[in-house]
């Protein structure tokens, strides 16, 4: 699932860098349309007996899917778990096993994507800014792991609905400042 993404964002990795980053109407964009399809799809989503509970029971072909979808993540705005999300539920997962996977997935691509980067940029870096991201990397690690038990607990008795609000009221706070 991880190797949709690391694709895209090695070949794009300039493109992105270039255009996409810093552009605010990308990310309006991105939030906005982020939340209806999280909203679209929930409606359309039906919780069935025959869904994936597990993520130990996942297809390869579900993980690939999910993965594809994650790839969207490389723009600026699209958020890599709504991504997931998404993804999980068109492949029929269930909720949460969706979050499951989602954030088992996490780790693979930020690792690949922040090491990237900091090789592409490390004549940038000194060697205090180093200490300061190692930090940076633990705290939001267990900020992650407080975030996961939270998700999990929640998706059991929730929809994604108030995510994609939230998106969309997001995106239009966004637009009017800043554009």
């Amino acid at each position: 699932a991880f190797l949709p993404t690391a694709a895209v964002g090695f070949l794009l990795y300039s493109f992105i860098k270039t255009y996409l980053i810093g552009n605010p109407l990308v990310v309006v964009w991105a939030l906005a349309l982020g939340g209806v399809a999280l909203i679209v799809f929930e409606l359309l989503h039906k919780e069935n007996t025959e869904a994936t509970a597990e993520v130990k029971d996942m297809s390869y072909k579900q993980a690939a899917l999910i993965g594809l979808a994650q790839a969207a993540a490389v723009v600026p705005g699209v958020s890599r778990s709504a991504a997931t999300i998404l993804g999980g539920l068109l492949v029929g997962l269930k909720r949460v096993a969706i979050v499951e996977f989602s954030f088992l997935l996490a780790v693979p691509t930020m690792l690949a994507a922040t090491g990237y980067d900091i090789l592409q940029s490390a004549s940038a870096f000194s060697t205090d800014q180093f200490g300061l991201l190692a930090a940076g990397f633990v705290s939001s690690f267990i900020v992650a792991m407080l975030a996961i038990k939270f998700l999990l607990s929640f998706v059991r008795s929730h929809t994604f609905i108030g995510f994609g609000v939230y998106r969309i009221v997001l995106g239009l706070i966004f637009f009017l400042i800043f554009l």
